[in-house]
């Protein structure tokens, strides 16, 4: 059982309808992680859904019951107790991918270049998505139940 607060731990909150889909999060992501402007590398994607005209920006939940967690065979992917973090220890990780097909909303990428698992880790708590979002679309704080349960439905409808 954690130890940290499910009820007050933040996450990255997405207000679909004001993406752009100018993508700075994704180049803001992998430069700061990979120390490169790729967005192949990055760990959040803005997915352009033409069907309904809308940008959805990807990010990891990190979910109360994480399903990356479940089916990872070498418990690579582990829950911080004190943040709610979900992470990936790359030193671990045998690069099997099973969490990429395990994430419902497809929010767990692979670097081939590195064979490793790309998933949002919150930068530690300090998300550099969220610092260079111009319209808002991405902001951190603590998230509503309505507005997760919204997340949830739109990123599983991306997915299909």
């Amino acid at each position: 059982m954690p130890n940290y607060d499910k009820g007050s731990s933040k996450k990255i909150v997405v207000d679909f309808s004001k993406c752009a889909g100018c993508r700075l999060c994704e180049i803001v992501c992998s430069f700061f992680r990979q120390r490169e402007c790729n967005p192949s590398r990055s760990r959040i994607r803005i997915v352009k859904v033409d069907r309904v005209g809308v940008n959805v920006p990807i990010v990891c939940l990190h979910c109360e019951d994480p399903p990356c967690m479940d089916v990872c065979p070498v418990k690579a992917i582990s829950r911080d107790p004190q943040t709610g973090i979900v992470r990936v220890r790359t030193e671990v990780c045998i690069g099997c991918r099973k969490c990429i097909f395990a994430c419902p909303f497809g929010a767990v990428f692979f670097n081939v270049k590195e064979r490793m698992i790309l998933k949002c880790d919150l930068c530690g708590g300090d998300p550099r998505c969220v610092k260079f979002c111009e319209t808002g679309a991405i902001r951190y704080r603590k998230a509503s139940t309505v507005e997760m349960k919204k997340m949830v439905i739109v990123m599983r409808s991306v997915r299909r």
